[in-house]
Protein backbone atom coordinates (compact mmCIF):
# COMPACT_ATOMS: atom_id res chain seq x y z
CA UNK A 1 0.00 0.00 0.00
CA UNK A 2 2.89 2.58 0.92
CA UNK A 3 4.86 1.89 -1.94
CA UNK A 4 1.62 2.42 -4.56
CA UNK A 5 1.11 5.66 -2.56
CA UNK A 6 4.63 6.74 -3.06
CA UNK A 7 4.31 5.49 -7.00
CA UNK A 8 1.02 8.15 -7.27
CA UNK A 9 2.92 10.96 -6.06
CA UNK A 10 5.66 10.63 -9.41
CA UNK A 11 2.73 9.12 -11.60
CA UNK A 12 3.80 12.14 -14.57
CA UNK A 13 7.71 9.85 -14.39
CA UNK A 14 5.84 6.57 -15.02
CA UNK A 15 6.96 6.28 -18.63
CA UNK A 16 10.88 7.87 -17.71
CA UNK A 17 10.82 4.74 -14.72
CA UNK A 18 9.64 2.44 -16.92
CA UNK A 19 12.20 3.11 -19.16
CA UNK A 20 14.42 2.95 -16.19
CA UNK A 21 13.23 -0.69 -15.08
CA UNK A 22 14.32 -1.87 -18.27
CA UNK A 23 17.52 -0.64 -18.46
CA UNK A 24 18.02 -2.40 -15.41
CA UNK A 25 16.98 -5.78 -16.40
CA UNK A 26 19.54 -4.85 -19.24
CA UNK A 27 22.22 -4.09 -16.80
CA UNK A 28 22.08 -6.98 -14.88
CA UNK A 29 22.10 -9.33 -17.53
CA UNK A 30 25.05 -11.87 -17.45
CA UNK A 31 26.84 -14.28 -19.72
CA UNK A 32 26.71 -16.69 -16.51
CA UNK A 33 23.56 -18.41 -16.00
CA UNK A 34 24.20 -18.83 -12.23
CA UNK A 35 24.98 -14.64 -11.85
CA UNK A 36 22.11 -13.32 -14.42
CA UNK A 37 19.60 -15.77 -12.04
CA UNK A 38 20.70 -14.22 -9.05
CA UNK A 39 20.45 -10.82 -10.01
CA UNK A 40 17.72 -10.95 -11.45
CA UNK A 41 16.31 -12.46 -8.39
CA UNK A 42 17.50 -9.14 -6.54
CA UNK A 43 15.98 -7.00 -9.29
CA UNK A 44 12.45 -8.89 -9.24
CA UNK A 45 12.11 -8.11 -5.58
CA UNK A 46 11.02 -4.89 -6.12
CA UNK A 47 11.74 -1.90 -4.55
CA UNK A 48 10.90 1.81 -4.19
CA UNK A 49 13.39 3.03 -6.78
CA UNK A 50 14.10 6.04 -4.31
CA UNK A 51 17.13 7.22 -5.43
CA UNK A 52 16.52 7.08 -9.23
CA UNK A 53 13.33 9.22 -8.86
CA UNK A 54 15.47 11.62 -7.30
CA UNK A 55 18.00 11.87 -10.24
CA UNK A 56 15.35 12.12 -12.56
CA UNK A 57 13.38 15.16 -10.23
CA UNK A 58 16.67 16.68 -9.70
CA UNK A 59 17.44 17.00 -13.69
CA UNK A 60 14.00 18.59 -14.07
CA UNK A 61 16.26 22.34 -12.30
CA UNK A 62 18.20 21.61 -15.84
CA UNK A 63 17.83 20.27 -19.59
CA UNK A 64 16.21 17.21 -19.02
CA UNK A 65 16.52 14.04 -21.10
CA UNK A 66 15.63 10.71 -20.46
CA UNK A 67 17.93 8.99 -22.60
CA UNK A 68 20.82 10.89 -20.75
CA UNK A 69 19.01 10.84 -17.22
CA UNK A 70 18.87 7.13 -17.33
CA UNK A 71 22.42 6.45 -17.53
CA UNK A 72 23.01 8.28 -14.32
CA UNK A 73 19.74 6.39 -12.73
CA UNK A 74 20.76 3.28 -13.38
CA UNK A 75 24.20 3.14 -12.08
CA UNK A 76 22.93 4.85 -8.50
CA UNK A 77 19.94 1.90 -8.24
CA UNK A 78 22.86 -0.69 -9.39
CA UNK A 79 25.26 0.42 -6.41
CA UNK A 80 22.30 0.44 -3.93
CA UNK A 81 21.11 -3.09 -4.99
CA UNK A 82 24.86 -3.97 -4.45
CA UNK A 83 24.94 -2.70 -1.24
CA UNK A 84 22.08 -4.91 -0.26
CA UNK A 85 23.59 -8.23 -1.37
CA UNK A 86 26.71 -7.31 0.40
CA UNK A 87 24.90 -6.46 3.54
CA UNK A 88 22.96 -9.22 3.50
CA UNK A 89 25.87 -11.40 3.60
CA UNK A 90 27.47 -9.39 6.88
CA UNK A 91 24.67 -9.33 8.91
CA UNK A 92 24.09 -13.25 7.88
CA UNK A 93 20.50 -12.16 6.47
CA UNK A 94 17.83 -14.95 5.21
CA UNK A 95 14.79 -12.47 4.08
CA UNK A 96 14.94 -8.92 1.98
CA UNK A 97 11.25 -7.36 1.23
CA UNK A 98 9.66 -11.06 1.90
CA UNK A 99 11.76 -13.00 -0.23
CA UNK A 100 15.23 -15.05 0.09
CA UNK A 101 18.18 -13.02 0.27
CA UNK A 102 20.93 -13.88 -3.12
CA UNK A 103 22.99 -15.35 -0.38
CA UNK A 104 20.18 -17.42 1.25
CA UNK A 105 18.77 -18.57 -1.75
CA UNK A 106 23.00 -19.40 -3.07
CA UNK A 107 25.33 -19.67 -0.73
CA UNK A 108 27.44 -16.48 0.28
CA UNK A 109 30.43 -16.75 -2.42
CA UNK A 110 27.84 -16.52 -5.13
CA UNK A 111 26.37 -13.29 -3.11
CA UNK A 112 29.41 -11.05 -2.94
CA UNK A 113 30.65 -12.35 -6.55
CA UNK A 114 26.89 -11.12 -7.36
CA UNK A 115 27.35 -7.83 -5.60
CA UNK A 116 30.65 -7.12 -7.24
CA UNK A 117 29.13 -8.09 -10.44
CA UNK A 118 26.39 -5.39 -10.25
CA UNK A 119 28.66 -2.67 -8.69
CA UNK A 120 30.82 -2.85 -11.73
CA UNK A 121 27.69 -2.36 -14.14
CA UNK A 122 26.99 0.65 -12.28
CA UNK A 123 30.63 1.93 -13.60
CA UNK A 124 30.49 0.65 -16.88
CA UNK A 125 26.78 2.61 -17.65
CA UNK A 126 28.28 6.17 -15.93
CA UNK A 127 31.45 6.01 -18.32
CA UNK A 128 28.08 6.95 -21.01
CA UNK A 129 28.73 10.55 -19.86
CA UNK A 130 31.92 12.27 -20.22
CA UNK A 131 31.37 15.27 -17.32
CA UNK A 132 34.55 13.97 -15.03
CA UNK A 133 32.41 15.51 -12.58
CA UNK A 134 30.24 13.03 -13.13
CA UNK A 135 32.74 10.24 -11.98
CA UNK A 136 34.43 11.89 -9.81
CA UNK A 137 30.66 12.59 -7.42
CA UNK A 138 29.94 9.05 -7.94
CA UNK A 139 33.27 7.43 -7.49
CA UNK A 140 33.39 9.38 -4.10
CA UNK A 141 30.06 7.70 -3.21
CA UNK A 142 30.96 4.35 -3.39
CA UNK A 143 34.30 5.06 -1.54
CA UNK A 144 31.97 6.65 1.17
CA UNK A 145 29.83 3.96 1.19
CA UNK A 146 32.39 0.83 1.37
CA UNK A 147 34.03 3.16 4.17
CA UNK A 148 30.63 3.11 5.74
CA UNK A 149 30.20 -0.84 5.54
CA UNK A 150 33.57 -1.40 7.46
CA UNK A 151 32.23 1.28 10.33
CA UNK A 152 28.98 -0.84 10.25
CA UNK A 153 31.13 -4.15 11.14
CA UNK A 154 32.80 -2.46 13.50
CA UNK A 155 30.15 -1.05 15.35
CA UNK A 156 27.94 -4.43 15.69
CA UNK A 157 27.15 -5.18 19.24
CA UNK A 158 28.76 -2.16 20.28
CA UNK A 159 26.80 -0.54 23.10
CA UNK A 160 29.60 2.03 23.74
CA UNK A 161 28.76 3.89 21.11
CA UNK A 162 26.63 7.74 20.86
CA UNK A 163 24.71 9.46 18.68
CA UNK A 164 27.59 10.75 16.98
CA UNK A 165 28.79 7.17 16.15
CA UNK A 166 25.24 5.87 14.85
CA UNK A 167 24.86 9.40 12.67
CA UNK A 168 28.18 8.97 11.11
CA UNK A 169 26.98 5.71 9.99
CA UNK A 170 23.63 5.99 8.81
CA UNK A 171 25.22 8.91 6.88
CA UNK A 172 27.47 7.03 5.12
CA UNK A 173 25.02 3.78 5.14
CA UNK A 174 21.75 5.40 2.98
CA UNK A 175 22.05 9.69 3.21
CA UNK A 176 25.18 10.00 0.67
CA UNK A 177 24.00 7.75 -2.22
CA UNK A 178 20.16 9.78 -1.86
CA UNK A 179 22.19 12.70 -2.02
CA UNK A 180 23.95 11.97 -5.11
CA UNK A 181 21.50 10.65 -7.10
CA UNK A 182 19.69 14.27 -6.40
CA UNK A 183 23.10 15.61 -6.92
CA UNK A 184 24.40 13.82 -10.19
CA UNK A 185 20.66 14.10 -12.01
CA UNK A 186 21.31 18.13 -11.07
CA UNK A 187 24.81 17.81 -12.34
CA UNK A 188 24.34 15.85 -15.45
CA UNK A 189 21.33 17.90 -16.34
CA UNK A 190 23.39 20.84 -16.38
CA UNK A 191 21.54 22.95 -13.36
CA UNK A 192 23.77 25.91 -11.77
CA UNK A 193 25.76 25.12 -9.36
CA UNK A 194 24.45 26.92 -6.32
CA UNK A 195 21.10 24.74 -7.13
CA UNK A 196 23.05 21.45 -7.04
CA UNK A 197 24.21 22.48 -3.88
CA UNK A 198 20.28 23.05 -2.95
CA UNK A 199 19.65 19.35 -4.08
CA UNK A 200 22.26 17.76 -2.28
CA UNK A 201 21.61 19.13 1.26
CA UNK A 202 18.26 18.17 0.40
CA UNK A 203 19.08 14.54 -0.38
CA UNK A 204 21.15 14.56 2.48
CA UNK A 205 18.79 15.55 4.87
CA UNK A 206 15.79 13.92 3.01
CA UNK A 207 17.98 10.65 3.60
CA UNK A 208 19.28 11.24 7.25
CA UNK A 209 15.11 11.13 8.18
CA UNK A 210 13.99 8.21 5.86
CA UNK A 211 16.77 6.05 7.77
CA UNK A 212 16.03 7.23 11.22
CA UNK A 213 12.26 6.05 9.94
CA UNK A 214 13.30 2.73 8.15
CA UNK A 215 15.15 2.11 11.72
CA UNK A 216 11.78 2.66 14.00
CA UNK A 217 10.18 0.78 11.14
CA UNK A 218 12.10 -1.92 11.99
CA UNK A 219 10.73 -2.23 15.73
CA UNK A 220 7.66 -0.56 15.24
CA UNK A 221 6.20 -2.36 11.98
CA UNK A 222 5.05 -6.38 12.25
CA UNK A 223 7.14 -8.58 10.42
CA UNK A 224 4.82 -9.48 7.76
CA UNK A 225 5.03 -6.10 6.91
CA UNK A 226 8.71 -5.86 6.90
CA UNK A 227 8.78 -9.41 5.21
CA UNK A 228 11.67 -10.14 7.37
CA UNK A 229 11.37 -10.43 11.98
CA UNK A 230 11.02 -7.28 13.36
CA UNK A 231 14.09 -6.32 15.37
CA UNK A 232 16.20 -8.03 13.03
CA UNK A 233 18.67 -4.77 13.01
CA UNK A 234 19.09 -5.26 16.71
CA UNK A 235 19.02 -9.39 15.97
CA UNK A 236 21.86 -8.68 13.29
CA UNK A 237 24.36 -6.44 16.04
CA UNK A 238 23.14 -3.39 14.55
CA UNK A 239 22.50 -0.74 17.37
CA UNK A 240 19.65 1.51 15.41
CA UNK A 241 18.60 4.85 16.70
CA UNK A 242 15.98 3.68 19.25
CA UNK A 243 17.93 1.13 21.13
CA UNK A 244 20.66 2.96 20.92
CA UNK A 245 18.61 5.67 23.37
CA UNK A 246 17.57 2.33 25.96
CA UNK A 247 20.94 1.28 25.79
CA UNK A 248 21.05 2.37 29.77
CA UNK A 249 17.12 1.14 30.23
CA UNK A 250 17.43 -1.41 33.38
CA UNK A 251 14.56 -3.01 31.76
CA UNK A 252 16.05 -3.38 28.34
CA UNK A 253 19.46 -4.35 29.41
CA UNK A 254 18.78 -7.93 30.01
CA UNK A 255 16.97 -8.66 26.47
CA UNK A 256 20.29 -6.80 24.95
CA UNK A 257 22.50 -9.52 26.88
CA UNK A 258 20.51 -12.02 25.44
CA UNK A 259 20.65 -11.07 22.21
CA UNK A 260 23.91 -10.25 21.88
CA UNK A 261 24.88 -13.87 23.33
CA UNK A 262 22.12 -15.69 20.76
CA UNK A 263 19.66 -17.06 23.21
CA UNK A 264 16.81 -14.62 23.09
CA UNK A 265 13.42 -16.85 22.76
CA UNK A 266 10.77 -15.71 20.58
CA UNK A 267 8.57 -14.81 23.19
CA UNK A 268 11.46 -12.39 24.52
CA UNK A 269 12.03 -11.25 21.29
CA UNK A 270 7.75 -10.16 21.22
CA UNK A 271 7.97 -9.19 24.60
CA UNK A 272 11.25 -6.77 23.90
CA UNK A 273 9.19 -5.39 21.01
CA UNK A 274 6.68 -4.24 23.25
CA UNK A 275 8.67 -3.31 25.45
CA UNK A 276 10.45 -0.72 23.00
CA UNK A 277 7.64 0.36 21.34
CA UNK A 278 5.95 1.59 24.44
CA UNK A 279 9.21 3.45 25.49
CA UNK A 280 10.18 7.04 25.14
CA UNK A 281 12.63 6.19 22.55
CA UNK A 282 10.25 5.90 19.40
CA UNK A 283 9.26 9.22 19.92
CA UNK A 284 12.48 10.67 20.19
CA UNK A 285 13.70 9.06 17.56
CA UNK A 286 10.73 10.47 15.65
CA UNK A 287 11.73 14.22 16.42
CA UNK A 288 14.99 13.63 15.43
CA UNK A 289 13.65 12.51 11.97
CA UNK A 290 11.26 15.13 11.75
CA UNK A 291 14.52 18.03 12.45
CA UNK A 292 16.39 16.42 9.45
CA UNK A 293 12.75 16.46 7.04
CA UNK A 294 12.58 20.19 8.11
CA UNK A 295 15.79 21.00 7.05
CA UNK A 296 15.25 19.02 3.62
CA UNK A 297 12.29 21.05 3.20
CA UNK A 298 14.01 24.17 4.01
CA UNK A 299 16.85 23.31 1.33
CA UNK A 300 13.63 22.99 -1.48
CA UNK A 301 12.25 26.50 -0.31
CA UNK A 302 15.62 27.38 -1.37
CA UNK A 303 15.40 26.15 -5.02
CA UNK A 304 14.22 28.52 -7.55
CA UNK A 305 10.90 28.47 -8.28
CA UNK A 306 9.74 25.49 -10.45
CA UNK A 307 6.65 23.23 -10.58
CA UNK A 308 8.96 20.08 -9.34
CA UNK A 309 9.78 21.24 -6.42
CA UNK A 310 5.77 20.51 -4.91
CA UNK A 311 6.85 17.02 -6.28
CA UNK A 312 10.32 17.02 -4.26
CA UNK A 313 8.08 17.89 -1.23
CA UNK A 314 5.70 15.27 -1.57
CA UNK A 315 8.67 13.03 -1.98
CA UNK A 316 10.18 14.32 0.87
CA UNK A 317 6.84 14.21 3.31
CA UNK A 318 6.01 10.59 2.39
CA UNK A 319 9.49 9.39 3.53
CA UNK A 320 9.86 10.97 6.49
CA UNK A 321 6.16 9.85 7.45
CA UNK A 322 5.84 6.55 6.03
CA UNK A 323 4.20 3.49 8.15
CA UNK A 324 6.46 0.99 6.48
Amino acid sequence: MEKMKLKLLYSDLKSDIDIIEQELEKAVNSSSDLINDASLHLLQAGGKRIRPIFVLLGAKFGEYDIEKMKDVAVPVELIHMASLVHDDVIDDSNMRRGRPTVKSQWNNRVAMYTGDFIFARALEYITKLEDPLVHQILARTMVEICNGEVIQIEDKFRLDQGLKDYFRRIKRKTALLISSSCELGAVAAGVDPKTVRHLKRFGYFVGMSFQIIDDVLDIMATDKELGKPAGSDLLQGNITLPILLLKDDPEMQPYLVKVFAGTLTETERQNMLQYVRKSDAIEQANKMSDKYLKKALQEIDALPKHPVKKKLRDVALFMGKRKF
